[in-house]
Protein backbone atom coordinates (compact mmCIF):
# COMPACT_ATOMS: atom_id res chain seq x y z
CA UNK A 1 0.00 0.00 0.00
CA UNK A 2 1.52 3.21 -1.35
CA UNK A 3 1.27 6.54 1.04
CA UNK A 4 -0.87 8.32 -0.89
CA UNK A 5 -3.28 5.43 -0.52
CA UNK A 6 -3.33 5.55 3.31
CA UNK A 7 -3.39 9.52 3.57
CA UNK A 8 -6.42 9.22 1.02
CA UNK A 9 -7.97 7.11 3.44
CA UNK A 10 -6.83 9.09 6.57
CA UNK A 11 -8.39 12.20 4.74
CA UNK A 12 -11.82 10.34 4.20
CA UNK A 13 -11.94 9.12 7.60
CA UNK A 14 -11.57 12.33 9.20
CA UNK A 15 -13.89 13.92 6.89
CA UNK A 16 -16.31 11.24 7.82
CA UNK A 17 -15.46 11.99 11.87
CA UNK A 18 -15.69 15.56 11.15
CA UNK A 19 -19.42 15.41 9.42
CA UNK A 20 -20.66 13.14 11.91
CA UNK A 21 -19.55 15.05 15.48
CA UNK A 22 -19.89 18.58 16.60
CA UNK A 23 -18.58 20.37 20.00
CA UNK A 24 -20.53 19.24 23.06
CA UNK A 25 -21.82 22.15 24.63
CA UNK A 26 -22.21 23.20 28.33
CA UNK A 27 -25.92 21.69 28.99
CA UNK A 28 -25.02 18.16 28.02
CA UNK A 29 -21.39 17.91 29.55
CA UNK A 30 -23.58 19.33 32.91
CA UNK A 31 -25.38 16.34 32.53
CA UNK A 32 -22.61 13.96 32.01
CA UNK A 33 -21.13 15.41 35.39
CA UNK A 34 -24.34 15.29 37.50
CA UNK A 35 -24.57 11.67 36.50
CA UNK A 36 -20.92 11.06 37.19
CA UNK A 37 -21.07 12.27 40.59
CA UNK A 38 -24.10 10.59 41.44
CA UNK A 39 -22.12 7.06 40.29
CA UNK A 40 -19.38 8.54 42.48
CA UNK A 41 -21.10 9.06 45.50
CA UNK A 42 -23.24 5.67 45.09
CA UNK A 43 -20.12 3.76 45.27
CA UNK A 44 -17.77 5.99 47.63
CA UNK A 45 -20.36 6.84 50.51
CA UNK A 46 -21.37 3.34 51.07
CA UNK A 47 -17.41 2.27 51.27
CA UNK A 48 -16.29 4.99 53.81
CA UNK A 49 -19.86 3.88 55.98
CA UNK A 50 -18.81 0.20 55.81
CA UNK A 51 -15.31 1.28 57.06
CA UNK A 52 -15.68 4.40 59.21
CA UNK A 53 -19.37 3.93 60.34
CA UNK A 54 -21.92 6.52 61.11
CA UNK A 55 -18.79 7.93 62.77
CA UNK A 56 -17.45 9.17 59.19
CA UNK A 57 -20.78 11.60 58.84
CA UNK A 58 -20.23 13.39 62.17
CA UNK A 59 -16.54 13.73 62.62
CA UNK A 60 -14.90 17.42 62.46
CA UNK A 61 -11.72 16.61 60.88
CA UNK A 62 -12.62 17.12 56.87
CA UNK A 63 -9.98 13.63 56.10
CA UNK A 64 -10.62 10.94 58.48
CA UNK A 65 -7.84 8.45 57.47
CA UNK A 66 -5.73 7.37 54.84
CA UNK A 67 -8.69 5.16 53.54
CA UNK A 68 -10.85 7.99 53.18
CA UNK A 69 -8.30 10.16 50.78
CA UNK A 70 -7.73 6.69 49.09
CA UNK A 71 -11.61 6.64 48.10
CA UNK A 72 -12.63 10.03 47.96
CA UNK A 73 -9.48 11.39 45.99
CA UNK A 74 -7.14 8.64 44.60
CA UNK A 75 -9.93 6.39 43.37
CA UNK A 76 -11.60 8.98 41.36
CA UNK A 77 -8.97 10.33 39.94
CA UNK A 78 -7.50 6.66 38.58
CA UNK A 79 -11.28 5.59 37.58
CA UNK A 80 -11.56 9.15 35.29
CA UNK A 81 -8.08 9.02 33.74
CA UNK A 82 -8.85 5.36 33.42
CA UNK A 83 -12.50 6.21 31.62
CA UNK A 84 -10.87 9.43 29.46
CA UNK A 85 -7.62 6.51 28.02
CA UNK A 86 -9.83 3.55 27.34
CA UNK A 87 -13.37 4.63 26.73
CA UNK A 88 -12.74 7.94 25.88
CA UNK A 89 -15.82 9.27 28.41
CA UNK A 90 -16.35 8.58 31.71
CA UNK A 91 -19.99 6.60 32.55
CA UNK A 92 -22.21 9.75 32.41
CA UNK A 93 -20.66 10.51 29.14
CA UNK A 94 -21.30 7.04 27.86
CA UNK A 95 -24.86 7.42 28.83
CA UNK A 96 -25.51 11.12 26.95
CA UNK A 97 -22.99 9.28 23.82
CA UNK A 98 -20.48 12.59 24.49
CA UNK A 99 -16.52 11.72 23.91
CA UNK A 100 -13.46 13.04 24.97
CA UNK A 101 -11.12 12.93 22.48
CA UNK A 102 -7.71 14.79 21.31
CA UNK A 103 -8.12 18.03 19.94
CA UNK A 104 -6.10 17.58 16.64
CA UNK A 105 -6.92 13.95 16.34
CA UNK A 106 -10.35 12.85 17.20
CA UNK A 107 -8.33 10.27 18.94
CA UNK A 108 -8.68 8.90 22.68
CA UNK A 109 -6.54 11.27 24.62
CA UNK A 110 -3.11 10.43 25.88
CA UNK A 111 -2.63 9.21 29.83
CA UNK A 112 -0.37 12.58 29.52
CA UNK A 113 -3.44 14.51 28.37
CA UNK A 114 -5.67 13.09 30.81
CA UNK A 115 -3.89 13.75 34.15
CA UNK A 116 -3.52 17.35 32.25
CA UNK A 117 -7.12 17.48 32.28
CA UNK A 118 -8.22 16.63 35.74
CA UNK A 119 -5.36 18.51 37.30
CA UNK A 120 -7.26 21.65 34.97
CA UNK A 121 -10.87 20.90 36.48
CA UNK A 122 -9.15 22.37 39.74
CA UNK A 123 -7.56 25.57 37.72
CA UNK A 124 -11.17 25.82 36.30
CA UNK A 125 -13.00 25.95 39.11
CA UNK A 126 -11.27 28.13 41.31
CA UNK A 127 -12.17 31.49 39.68
CA UNK A 128 -15.86 30.89 40.48
CA UNK A 129 -16.11 27.94 37.88
CA UNK A 130 -15.20 30.21 35.31
CA UNK A 131 -12.93 27.77 33.38
CA UNK A 132 -16.71 25.78 32.78
CA UNK A 133 -18.61 28.38 32.24
CA UNK A 134 -15.94 29.02 29.57
CA UNK A 135 -17.74 26.34 27.47
CA UNK A 136 -20.97 28.37 26.84
CA UNK A 137 -18.72 31.47 24.61
CA UNK A 138 -16.02 29.55 22.71
CA UNK A 139 -16.46 28.50 19.87
CA UNK A 140 -14.49 24.65 20.30
CA UNK A 141 -16.65 24.39 23.65
CA UNK A 142 -13.57 23.87 25.18
CA UNK A 143 -13.36 24.95 29.14
CA UNK A 144 -9.92 25.44 30.70
CA UNK A 145 -9.24 22.10 31.44
CA UNK A 146 -9.60 21.10 28.02
CA UNK A 147 -7.47 23.75 26.31
CA UNK A 148 -4.73 22.96 29.11
CA UNK A 149 -4.91 19.30 27.65
CA UNK A 150 -5.64 19.65 24.14
CA UNK A 151 -8.35 18.07 24.25
CA UNK A 152 -12.23 18.90 23.09
CA UNK A 153 -15.47 17.10 23.45
CA UNK A 154 -17.88 16.03 20.64
CA UNK A 155 -21.19 14.16 20.68
CA UNK A 156 -22.89 13.21 17.07
CA UNK A 157 -24.38 15.36 15.27
CA UNK A 158 -27.08 13.17 14.67
CA UNK A 159 -28.95 12.27 18.10
CA UNK A 160 -31.16 9.71 17.07
CA UNK A 161 -34.25 11.48 16.89
CA UNK A 162 -36.42 11.13 14.03
CA UNK A 163 -37.39 13.85 12.41
CA UNK A 164 -40.73 15.16 12.50
CA UNK A 165 -43.19 13.90 9.46
CA UNK A 166 -47.15 13.43 9.18
CA UNK A 167 -48.45 10.20 6.84
CA UNK A 168 -51.92 11.94 5.95
CA UNK A 169 -51.95 15.79 4.31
Amino acid sequence: MNSTTSSDTGAEYKKEYEEAYVYAGFGIRFGASIIDTLLLLAITFPLLHLIYGNGYWTAEDSVVGIVDVLISYVLPLIATILFWVYKSATPGKMVLNVKVVHAKTGSAPTIRQSIIRYIGYYVSIFPLGLGFLWVLWDTKKQGWHDKMAGTVVIRPKNKGVEPVSFDEK
